[in-house]
């Protein structure tokens, strides 16, 4: 297993959020890109996607927010998963694939995923949203300082904007009721 490129990434990926630098602590590995890493890599067989590129993409497309924080988090990992991978000796033509999914995966930004991989990742990461609400509360509280208002204003528009981006039927199938209820919460 030492020569498997998916566990030498999900490693430097935990070894990073275990660092006291971690700009979110380790919770979000264990809470965010596990479960990220589940829907993608279940998606991918479903779509008939890369697994390994998804894969690869799920554990580090959150990699900039981990080192540097969430501004920006998406352009930062795309840089951070380059050099790590191109110093592992991956292939240029599926490091640019990662890329392009890590940029794309943001509900903020208006960078459309283009590949399936990167269509997959996005959904993979609104799920995993929907699964982890006290942790999207916490960022709102703690690291961004908002009010209870605010932070209440800010989740709700956030899983609108998630919910809106979803590419694939099966996510927005398994999501709807927990989309519906946070919703009735929120209003």
């Amino acid at each position: 297993m030492e020569n498997n490129i998916v566990e030498k990434i999900r490693r430097f990926v935990e070894e990073e959020s275990k660092k006291p630098t971690a700009k979110y602590g380790y919770e979000p590995y264990e809470f965010h890109l596990i479960p990220v890493r589940t829907y993608a890599v279940n998606l991918a067989k479903r779509l008939g996607a890369d697994i390994e590129i998804v894969e690869l993409t799920a554990w580090l497309h959150d990699i900039g927010s981990i080192i540097y924080g969430r501004e920006y988090h998406h352009i930062t990992g795309a840089e951070i998963a380059e050099k790590k991978l191109k110093e592992l000796g991956y292939p240029e033509s599926k490091i640019e694939k990662i890329k392009q999914s890590i940029l794309s995966h943001r509900g903020s930004n208006d960078i459309n995923s283009k590949s399936l991989e990167a269509q997959i990742i996005s959904d993979a990461d609104v799920i995993s949203n929907f699964d982890n609400l006290p942790g999207i509360f916490k960022a709102a509280f703690v690291y961004e300082k908002l009010t209870q208002g605010e932070a209440k204003e800010s989740v709700r528009e956030k899983l609108k904007r998630k919910w809106n981006k979803l590419y694939f039927k099966e996510p927005k199938e398994l999501i709807k009721l927990k989309y519906e209820a946070a919703m009735l919460l929120l209003n």
